[in-house]
């Protein structure tokens, strides 16, 4: 029987990696967003999902659209990225309890290094104290609280990873400040010898459909791992590379 996944953000960069991902390994892939038509037009060649109109600020649309689904994709972001007080506890809430409602389908979450102070925590893993004293980082850990309440009645899957970059990275540190098209010069945000940790993004999709597909009881009910990627120690390493 053909699994479903519900892509919660499929326009966006990690959304869409896993959507184009999930529809390569067989998986029914259902892709809620506010405009299907303009979503259809720009997602280009080879297999794609099934849209449905709706608003993740709907609880009724997020329950509608995962009703078939056995895991779900939070990564849906508050439009331009701001509104983070308003909007994104309300989110994450509504597809908690549409993956209730779905028999417990697992939530999948692309985690932040948002949730840690850089000089209290330079070094971090899965057991790490969530200390962050920003305002985003603060919102991002009560969000990864409500997942881990939820458990077991929903089961979910938070996959920490650093900035991305790769196709589709579109709204990335990346892609709007580093190396921001048309691409006439280089720009490092950081200070130098800063370290700076990356995801490339095709590679983050393919571990996040590799750990959904494991068998059932591989993975705690609230599992939390951290994804490698590529850590430029000094911050000069991906500059270079660019060059």
């Amino acid at each position: 029987m053909t699994k479903t996944i519900l892509i919660l953000g499929a326009t966006g960069g990690v959304g869409g990696a896993v959507a184009r991902v999930m529809l390569q390994r067989g998986w029914q892939v259902c892709a809620m967003v506010r405009d299907p038509v303009r979503a259809a037009s720009g997602w280009g060649d080879g297999p794609a999902p099934q849209w449905v109109q709706g608003d993740a600020m709907c609880r009724e649309d997020v329950v509608k659209a995962a009703s078939n689904a056995a895991a779900i994709l939070h990564g849906v972001n508050p439009p331009g990225y701001r509104h983070w007080d308003t909007m994104v506890l309300p989110m994450m809430d509504n597809t908690i309890a549409a993956a209730k409602a779905a028999n417990g389908a697992r939530i999948v979450l692309p985690g932040t290094i948002y949730n840690y102070d850089a000089v209290a925590s330079p070094m971090i893993d899965e057991t790490t104290p969530q200390n962050s004293r920003g305002r985003k980082g603060i919102i991002r850990t009560e969000l990864e609280r409500r997942l881990a309440e939820a458990a077991p009645d929903v089961p979910s899957l938070v996959v920490r990873a650093g900035d991305f970059f790769g196709p589709g990275a579109r709204q990335s540190w990346f892609a709007l400040a580093m190396a921001k098209p048309p691409l006439t010069r280089i720009v490092d945000p950081g200070r130098p010898g800063i370290g700076h940790s990356w995801a490339y993004l095709p590679d983050l999709a393919e571990t996040m459909a590799r750990l959904i597909e494991l068998p059932s009881g591989s993975l705690a009910p609230a599992e939390r791992v951290q994804f490698g990627g590529f850590w430029d120690a000094d911050g000069t390493r991906m500059i270079a590379a660019i060059r």
